[in-house]
């Protein structure tokens, strides 16, 4: 079908753009260019081996330095281990089978580590991942030749607009209902009531997470087969997997969280494993195994050939032994997934060989705006109805390629399906976040004026003689934007936020701490002001409630005071990516009582969405001229 065939010729685009800059990044770089681009982690240290599942060896490292330097390392992926005294051709290719803080386990398929580790200092390379791209394209071809198949089909039709979505009638019984408002309870018997889809809209702080996990409850009542629960990130399949737990259902979290938290590294696999009734009987067996190696290990290099039959009869034993561990560990992995209510993984995660085989009443899939749609098809692939929950009014998906993203990979599922299925959508209307000045600007362009700030929120500020949404305005003051690659700085903006802040905080009640966002859509700009707080005037316990960072980084969290740098001031009135009002609508939403924006509406202004936000600020008491400040 074309609609498959276009959403495998964008994986292709995205997969030669992504292994481009991966090369890129990698082939001519040193092994610490690449641990600052976090593709590397190096000098590492071997904590611990041990024999791993089949023929593999299991091999626990750690980062000795740099720990709190970010990584793009992710549990699956492939990667090589190199000695900075051995030759680039000697690399040993293992795939990450856990990682957590500054410890990760990697599984090599040999007996044992080749001599040249035991020389210089160890380094773990990132190679390309192409297992996400090989699982997209394969779900896709499935999807392609199940989607005319009357039953298996009926989901696949209604996803790509051929068919309209069919809901049952049932009843209004909610146990959930004393907890939910009107618009949640709603969307619990939207999802209910849904044969194939259901849309739960989730703007910024209207509870979309309590009702999914209400939801989750209901449909367990409904059906005891378990539900499937996925997120592109491992961030957003964490924060949905405690909190199912901590609603009392059995959740089984495939993949390696990304907070190592107690609470969800007892959810894993690996934990419930190791409290599965035939544990014992695999760590003997394990424990046999291991002897039988070490024995093998005593050889030296230079023996004869008896010496040498003997060696290799060890290592068999070894490894009969390991397929005993092998089916005990299946037959453990089976039985505790059949005791399971959730599965929680990543998109890419619930096709994890543990849970492939699982069958599923439904899927729901959580931050479904930020998902890239051919990687939605391997979970939906795995159920007969789909649940998706998102925002696409903010941020859509990261694509690597220009041309992919022209084509329309930055075009999400969920956000066709809101076109084409309207009648499937609820929009959680009530928001416990913004007071109701911040939140009306965004309700009026994004939400059809549909937003309502719940009574604990709709007035609640930093200040009560202050408007809760300001706008100052640095036309005419010489605040000239510097361009920085593809990125641009504004050093006078980022000075004068940060002594408007500082007289802002100073002027605050002491008896409470306020936590600050200070924001910029530029990576430049974020870099400039994180340089410029670590000499701020400020005690050191308020400085460390202050976060500086890029919008981006910033969806999904909040803060009681948000100050957003727009930066762009020149004649000619560009603004660059500014021109992506979603990620405006991200800056503004992440603030609970104080909004400040600073920026030239000489260069923004041309823009009717920056226009009619001055506008807004102005009604609402908090237009500023910089002039103001200038000499407090």
């Amino acid at each position: 079908m074309d609609y498959f065939k276009n959403q495998l010729a964008l994986v292709k685009t995205e997969r030669e753009e992504d292994l481009r800059s991966f090369q890129q990044q990698t082939l001519t770089t040193t092994a610490s260019e690449r641990r600052a681009n976090g593709m590397a982690w190096y000098p590492v240290a071997i904590c611990a081996t041990e024999i791993g599942r089949g023929e593999y060896l299991t091999v626990e490292f750690e980062r000795t330095t740099h720990h709190n330097l970010a990584h793009q390392f992710r549990s699956g992926m492939p990667v090589a281990l190199f000695s900075n005294h051995a030759p680039q051709t000697d690399r040993l290719q293992g795939t990450l089978s856990f990682i957590y803080g500054n410890k990760l386990k990697i599984s090599f398929r040999v007996d044992e580590l080749p001599d040249w580790t035991r020389d210089g200092k160890l380094g773990i390379d990132l190679l390309f991942d192409s297992n996400s791209y090989d699982e997209m394209q394969a779900a896709l071809n499935t999807a392609s030749t199940r989607h005319a198949l009357p039953v298996e089909g009926a989901l696949l039709r209604v996803l790509t607009a051929e068919k309209s979505p069919e809901f049952s009638l049932i009843s209004n019984e909610n146990a959930e209902a004393t907890t939910l408002n009107e618009f949640q309870q709603i969307a619990v018997q939207k999802i209910l009531a849904a044969k194939e889809l259901a849309i739960v809209h989730g703007p910024p702080g209207t509870g979309k997470t309590t009702t999914l996990v209400a939801a989750i409850r209901a449909l367990l009542r409904q059906n005891p087969l378990p539900v499937l629960v996925v997120a592109p990130s491992n961030t957003a399949v964490d924060l949905l997997s405690e909190k199912l737990a901590a609603a009392g259902l059995n959740v089984l979290r495939v993949g390696n969280p990304a907070r190592v938290a107690d609470q969800l590294l007892a959810l894993t696999l690996e934990h419930k494993l190791a409290e599965h009734p035939s544990a014992k009987e695999m760590k003997r067996l394990k424990k046999q195994a291991a002897e039988f190696k070490n024995l093998a290990h005593t050889y030296k290099r230079n023996f004869g050939k008896a010496e040498r039959d003997q060696r290799n009869a060890l290592f068999d034993e070894s490894r009969k032994l390991m397929k005993e561990v092998g089916k005990l560990e299946q037959y453990a992995i089976e039985d505790t997934v059949s005791k399971t209510q959730v599965i929680a993984a990543t998109l890419v995660g619930s096709n994890h060989y543990t849970v492939r085989g699982a069958s599923y009443q439904a899927v729901v899939m959580d931050e479904a705006g930020q998902a890239l749609e051919p990687a939605c098809w391997i979970p939906v692939l795995k159920a007969p109805k789909l649940i998706m929950a998102g925002d696409h009014c903010q941020l859509p998906p990261t694509v690597k390629s220009a041309e992919a993203a022209a084509q329309g990979l930055t075009t999400t599922l969920l956000e066709k399906c809101v076109a084409a299925h309207p009648e499937a959508v609820v929009l959680l209307r009530e928001q416990y976040r913004m007071h109701e000045l911040i939140m009306g600007y965004s309700s009026q362009i994004f939400y059809e004026n549909k937003l309502m700030a719940h009574p604990s929120v709709a007035r609640h500020t930093v200040h009560s003689d202050e408007a809760p949404l300001v706008f100052i305005d640095t036309a005419g003051c010489g605040f000239e934007e510097k361009s920085e690659g593809t990125s641009y700085a504004n050093p006078e903006e980022a000075a004068f936020l940060f002594k408007h802040l500082v007289s802002f905080i100073s002027q605050l009640s002491t008896q409470e701490v306020y936590t600050v966002g200070v924001v910029s859509p530029y990576r430049q700009q974020v870099l400039l002001m994180q340089e410029l707080q670590k000499h701020l005037t400020l005690t050191q316990e308020l400085n460390q409630t202050i976060t500086v960072n890029t919008i981006d980084s910033f969806q999904g969290q909040e803060r009681d005071i948000v100050y957003i740098s727009l930066t762009r001031s020149n004649d000619e009135g560009t603004i660059g990516f500014l021109n992506d009002i979603r990620r405006m609508n991200v800056a503004m939403t992440r603030a609970r009582k104080k909004l400040v924006v600073i920026g030239d509406s000489a260069t923004i202004a041309r823009l009717p969405f920056y226009a009619d936000f001055i506008s807004y600020a102005e009604q609402a008491g908090g237009y500023h001229s910089a002039w103001e400040f200038m000499h407090e």
